[in-house]
């Protein structure tokens, strides 16, 4: 198959992780595999590999008729069969098809508020699900959502899977002493909880004055972010709490961290925890999206409840004070993500997922 990714930027997120993920692993084995960024470019520019064909569109506009005859002329030139259009790329890719009925479209589902998708509503969407060949949701919960609100009857539910990611651009060291950091990854948005993490680091630094709090992920400079540096300013917690902006790859990060935590109110299966879980760290995580389906039990980590301050709180503590418990869950969530998150599996069923298709496809 000759499969090109469409997604909207290459800043490090979720969706836009699994794009690159996708059209790497894909480089290996398929005579060609694509990506195209269409607005923006970004961090992860970096970790697309040399044998991935790579298109950035400069799209300006919702409909950029200079954008969608460049796709047009790269999808012809590339004798590309299918689009895999990550969230909301679908509608560019549906333009492009309108001009190239040929091309075949699969849609691939990051939506990342599991809890509320009775109110999520798409016209655009339901409309252009018309023309999807198929469907791929990250979690149970979108597949169920995509049946019954979308038009498009092949669906199918494949998880998240991690690869081990290229060196980073820039070294970055972590502040702090080492063996006491707790890190978070996380883009700084409201669903991430981060308040929860930093009234908890204002708890542990009573108990534990030499562990630091370090946060990782993208700053939109927004009310949120604002309200966090103040708050952190406001438990004079500045030499405590570190905020780092977004990095092209964390992998580095985690290995200079002791504990990994993810506080989030809403999820889907969220590639933190399975790069937590690659990295060997013990984790402490909400229980919200499909967390529990990565951390099973208490030997892999804590699933709290959310916005629990007192669980955060006490579990933190006992990774703090005992090494070894910590040590083994480490050991314990890295075999689990290996066995059921790594590529390969995930691969072999999306490939087989695709020619089942086969007969929609020219």
């Amino acid at each position: 198959m000759r499969v090109v990714q469409i997604i909207d930027s290459l800043e490090v997120g979720g969706a836009e992780r699994m794009a690159v993920n996708y059209a790497n692993s894909l480089a290996e084995k398929n005579q060609f595999s694509g990506l195209v960024a269409t607005r923006n470019e970004g961090l992860l520019l970096d970790q697309v590999n040399q044998n991935v064909s790579y298109l950035f569109l400069k799209k300006k506009t919702v409909i950029d008729l200079k954008a969608i005859f460049r796709l047009r002329n790269y999808l012809k030139k590339n004798r590309v069969q299918i689009i895999q259009a990550h969230s909301s790329s679908f509608f560019i890719a549906v333009l492009a098809k309108i001009t190239m009925p040929r091309i075949k479209i699969v849609w691939h589902d990051h939506y990342g508020i599991s809890q509320d998708l009775a109110s999520r509503k798409n016209i655009a969407l339901k409309l252009a699900s018309y023309l999807f060949l198929g469907i791929i949701a990250v979690n149970e919960d979108l597949k169920s959502w995509a049946f019954v609100y979308l038009n498009c009857p092949n669906v199918v539910c494949f998880p998240n899977f991690i690869t081990a990611s290229g060196a980073a651009s820039n070294k970055i060291i972590l502040k702090g002493e080492d063996n006491k950091r707790i890190i978070c990854v996380a883009n700084l948005r409201p669903q991430k909880n981060h308040e929860l993490l930093i009234n908890g680091a204002a708890v542990i630094h009573q108990k534990f004055p030499d562990w630091t709090f370090h946060l990782v992920g993208k700053d939109f400079h927004d009310r949120y972010s604002s309200n966090l540096l103040e708050r952190v300013k406001e438990l004079k917690l500045s030499e405590i709490v570190f905020f780092y902006g977004a990095v092209n790859n964390s992998r580095d990060l985690l290995k200079q961290s002791e504990i990994a935590v993810l506080t989030s109110l809403s999820e889907g299966l969220p590639l933190a925890v399975l790069e937590y879980g690659l990295a060997g760290l013990p984790v402490v995580a909400t229980n919200v999206g499909e967390i529990s389906k990565i951390i099973t039990s208490e030997q892999e980590g804590f699933v709290i409840d959310s916005n629990n301050l007192n669980q955060f709180v006490n579990s933190i503590q006992i990774l703090i004070e005992e090494e070894e418990t910590r040590r083994a869950m480490g050991r314990k969530l890295n075999f689990f993500v290996e066995q059921n998150f790594g590529k390969q599996s995930i691969l072999r069923e999306y490939n087989a997922w695709l020619n089942s298709l086969s007969t929609f496809i020219d």
